[in-house]
């Protein structure tokens, strides 16, 4: 007679881990494809004419983009206890990182939802609109890469300090750790260029990416380290 075994439960700290790596993946995804899908359109030769012609491709993509928004903040809640029992200024700090991050972005997308709009009055107003609507067209889309670089640079500062703590603490391995910290300073320094007009941006993103993919995918098989997870207070106890 053969006997079902009840599968072993998940742990609290596996559980975490693996909702905050998933949740990195997640962010590559959505703002990914949203930036992809919007920038598709954006890029015809009449913006207003492509965005008129292609406006679902277009909401979809800053839909996407705007969920980014409810991932990164995911990831900050879940990371605030973790990190909390390390150091509380750390947890504050990253939050208020995140926070300031994803509001920045959401101006950004949110004025790329307004080119729908304008592309349907000036449709309507005919040729009398065409140089003002193209100008504010053109200021949308500006308005929506500011956003994102210093987004990028809020993130890149308030991520910098939590991996300074996932360094010491030794949350996770830290070859891993150090390549963070190498990648965030190249990340604030590649989106602070791109706000005086210094177009670096993409090369100097790619130890983060490397670090943020990397550090899914350790958090998705291992996890944060047992001891280092329990925190302080908790590891004096044992001891």
């Amino acid at each position: 007679m053969t006997t079902l075994t009840t599968p072993p439960r998940l742990d609290g700290r596996m559980l975490v881990s693996r909702l905050i790596g998933g949740l990195f993946l997640a962010g590559f995804l959505t703002y990914g494809t949203g930036n992809a899908l919007v920038n598709s359109v954006a890029s015809g030769e009449d913006l207003l004419v492509s965005v008129a012609a292609h406006a679902t491709v277009l909401t979809l993509g800053a839909f996407l983009m705007l969920l980014n928004t409810a991932v990164d903040i995911g990831k900050a809640i879940l990371f605030f206890p973790v990190v909390e029992q390390h150091g509380r200024r750390t947890a504050l700090a990253y939050l208020a990182a995140m926070i300031i991050q994803v509001i920045l972005m959401a101006v950004g997308a949110l004025a790329v939802l307004m080119l729908i709009p304008l592309a349907r009055e000036t449709a309507a107003a005919g040729d009398v609109a065409d140089g003002w609507a193209a100008a504010l067209g053109s200021l949308a889309l500006d308005a929506n890469a500011l956003g994102y670089q210093a987004g990028q640079l809020a993130l890149a500062v308030g991520a910098f300090v939590l991996v300074a703590l996932l360094y010491r603490t030794r949350l996770v391995p830290r070859p891993l750790a150090g390549l963070g910290l190498l990648g965030y300073v190249a990340h604030a320094a590649g989106a602070a260029a791109e706000l005086f007009g210094v177009p670096i941006s993409l090369v100097l993103l790619i130890p983060g990416g490397l670090f943020e993919i990397g550090l899914a995918g350790w958090l998705l098989v291992r996890g944060f380290d047992p001891g280092a997870y329990e925190g302080p207070r908790e590891q004096a106890a044992v001891a």
